[in-house]
């Protein structure tokens, strides 16, 4: 039995609960505590828990029967009780009945039990035969008399009570006509993925009272998680200032409709947007966000971009200011920063450092209720996360602020979601090569420290051990990719890697795809997204591709340049975009251009890798990776490994010394090392040319000095 523990009313009556059902043989039974919430025409009800099984069906838990239920209670007592779960039923059943899958004719096929559970039998039981009740430790007599329902209502009945019917998509796809088109096969997909697995009800319904971080491939639902808790959160408690926090900006639009959807599925209204915030991390000059929320309550000074950079490189910028404001206020002589939230949760947190997350933390009311989910390489200045002592800071003994545990019977801290149901494992696997630069000829570029985490997002080994210094082979593990994929796409459609002479020749080639995705394979311009590697010069390189769309009278737009700073999908319009706005998006078909920019170079592999991974995982279904030169040359090679080696991970694991040594070579580089580097070839090019020319000889070098460029040369 699976079961997910949300806003408990009755821990203790809980904990027996769990405890008796646990000693029940159960198929496909799920226990939800303190979901879902039900909205009627005057108010909205919380369930204590409900259970869902094949051989029970749906049986309520009312675990507030009243302070005198289980001793001497009186007909107007258990009367009260009786009218509470009448509203429960009718509630349940006129959530589940909208769903003709769980209906026969006109009725619902899946009969609802309501079980009053109290710690010891009553001395006067109630009058009414409507009313069933179990004292602890008679729950499996209770439970046998209740019958059970076909399997087949089982997935149906968990979708509507985990209130995702709203994530399948609004696009009802009518123009398509062949089943076998890209767009007969993405309209089957979107079917498949409306229903939350395993480990996504866990991290959308249980809440912790304190921290809880939520791990996960890109793709894996993190978005659609956080969105879920801060709706169901909001909707349990109303008068708690909640926030929803992220680095781009085009998530605005995807929270704020998400969380919507979820309100009326709840509540049946509108969210109070004053209590349930949702805000850019930074903001801008006209919308706030949290950092110049956070200054304006503690009268700090709030810096804008421009300072940010001059003062900490664009790369540091966003850090920069925050280590500032949290100096600012230790300086006073004040009891520190206002706790101003009682839930906060952080999308992306990859991309925010310790300081943001120390002024955030310290934000936020006793017991901190601080939610972040992330994926370690979508990360486009680290490769590692910090631990929890660098995030959030140590106490007064030099142990972590923040510690993370999952005990039985309690929400859980920790949780990682190891399923992609956004990309493909081919796909998956292909960004993960060149992300790390698995079959790279210099070597792979960054690693996971944790060997263990291979296993956490879904890998599994087919030759080897995950310890330094052996070799290894990874693939995909079954259970970690749903099966329409493979049922449905081929990998040779679902990845390709296309290289070309020139610029022009890229922008022409894929300008003819998108009009064959809108005219032959039944897509909508919405279904399809073009990237541009390069962050500095993405709106710049679009041009080309611009005209030659525009040639074929295919409207586009530069998300964040022609259109407004908080869009990404317009009507009726290809989506340009750079890399930073498009993260946190997503498209059933993905250009990547200029991936030449990842291939490596002295200016920060990492992090230009980091951006090609990024950027293939925003595919949904199909990915194409273009490219000009001899950098996509080199990529391509790397491609053509993964597929001779059938889409698995072939690699020396390295030691802990050789991952730290990747990430300094392969890190990004500030502005002035680029300029000693660059200062520092030219010299080498200018004795090289002295040498060839005899201006120079070798003797000419002194010996100490050649010494140390051998022992250099030698150790590289």
């Amino acid at each position: 039995m699976d079961h997910v523990i949300g806003t408990s009313v009755n821990s203790t009556a809980v904990a027996h609960l769990l405890h008796e059902l646990k000693a029940i043989p159960l198929t496909d039974a799920t226990l939800y505590v303190g979901y879902p919430i039900l909205s009627t025409a005057d108010m909205s009800l919380s369930l204590d828990a409900i259970l869902t099984s094949v051989e029970h069906g749906i049986v309520v838990f009312d675990l507030t029967a009243g302070p005198r239920a289980s001793g001497n209670s009186t007909p107007t007592e258990w009367a009260a009780v009786e009218e509470r779960q009448t509203e429960i039923e009718l509630a349940l059943k006129s959530r589940l009945i909208r769903h003709k899958e769980l209906t026969i004719k006109r009725d619902l096929a899946t009969p609802i039990s309501i079980i009053t559970y109290l710690p010891c039998k009553p001395v006067k039981l109630p009058a009414s035969d409507n009313l069933i009740i179990a004292a602890h430790g008679e729950l499996s007599v209770t439970l046998a008399a209740i019958k059970g329902i076909d399997r087949k209502y089982i997935r149906a009945l968990n979708a509507s009570i985990q209130q995702v019917i709203n994530i399948k998509p609004q696009k009802k796809r009518a123009s398509v006509t062949q089943a076998d088109s890209k767009g007969g096969i993405l309209k089957h997909i979107e079917r498949e993925i409306a229903n939350l697995d395993r480990w996504q009800k866990k991290a959308a319904i249980e809440c912790p009272e304190g921290p809880q971080r939520i791990r996960g491939l890109a793709g894996s639902g993190k978005t659609v998680v956080l969105a879920l808790k801060a709706a169901y959160l909001h909707a349990q408690h109303p008068d708690w200032n909640i926030l929803v926090t992220f680095q781009t900006r085009a998530l605005y639009g995807q929270f704020q409709d998400l969380i919507r959807r979820f309100m009326f599925e709840h509540v049946g209204d509108e969210p109070n947007w004053e209590k349930l915030r949702v805000l850019h991390a930074w903001g801008g000059q006209r919308d706030p966000g949290v950092y110049s929320l956070i200054g304006s309550a503690n009268n700090f000074i709030v810096r804008d971009y421009s300072y940010a950079k001059q003062r900490y490189m664009a790369a540091g910028a966003f850090e920069g200011i925050c280590g500032e404001a949290i100096k600012e206020i230790r300086s006073r002589e004040s009891k520190g920063v206002k706790a101003l939230f009682d839930a906060v949760l952080v999308d992306e947190a990859q991309d925010f450092g310790p300081n943001f997350f120390r002024l955030l933390y310290a934000s936020t009311r006793s017991p901190h209720r601080f939610v972040w989910a992330y994926d370690e390489l979508q990360s486009l200045k680290e490769t590692a996360v910090p631990n929890l002592k660098v995030l959030f800071g140590t106490d007064e003994e030099g142990e972590a602020r923040v510690k993370l545990r999952n005990a039985e019977s309690q929400p859980h801290q920790d949780i990682i979601l190891p399923v992609c149901y956004r990309n493909t494992p081919w796909a998956l696997i292909t960004a993960h090569a060149l992300g790390f630069g698995v079959y790279r000829k210099g070597g792979l570029i960054q690693m996971f420290e944790d060997t263990s985490l291979w296993h956490d997002i879904g890998y599994e080994l087919t030759n080897g051990d995950l310890s330094a210094g052996s070799s290894v082979t990874l693939q995909r593990r079954a259970d970690a990719t749903p099966d329409f994929f493979r049922k449905l796409l081929t990998p040779d459609d679902a990845v390709q890697v296309h290289g070309f002479t020139s610029h022009s020749e890229q922008a022409k080639w894929v300008a003819t795809q998108i009009q064959e995705n809108l005219e032959k394979d039944e897509l909508e311009p919405s279904d399809i997204v073009v990237i541009f590697t390069d962050p500095v010069t993405a709106a710049q390189d679009a041009g080309p591709l611009v005209a030659q769309l525009r040639a074929r009278r295919i409207e586009s737009h530069i998300t964040g340049v022609t259109r407004g700073l908080n869009e990404f999908h317009v009507a009726n319009s290809i989506a340009i975009s750079g890399i930073y706005r498009a993260k946190g998006n997503e498209a059933a078909v993905v250009y990547v251009l200029n991936s030449e920019f990842c291939a490596g170079g002295w200016g920060g592999s990492i992090r230009r890798r980091s951006i090609l991974f990024t950027a293939i995982t925003r595919s949904r279904a199909w990915v194409r990776i273009c490219g000009v030169g001899d950098g996509m040359a080199l990529l391509t090679e790397e491609w053509k490994q993964v597929v001779d080696n059938n889409y698995t991970l072939s690699f020396k694991y390295p030691t802990q010394e050789e991952v730290v040594k990747m990430r300094r070579i392969h890190r990004d580089r500030t502005e002035d090392e680029l300029q000693k580097i660059h200062t520092g070839r030219k010299s080498i090019l200018q004795v090289l040319e002295l040498l060839e020319r005899e201006e120079m000889t070798l003797d000419d070098i002194p010996d100490e000095l050649r010494e140390k460029l051998l022992k250099a040369l030698e150790g590289s």
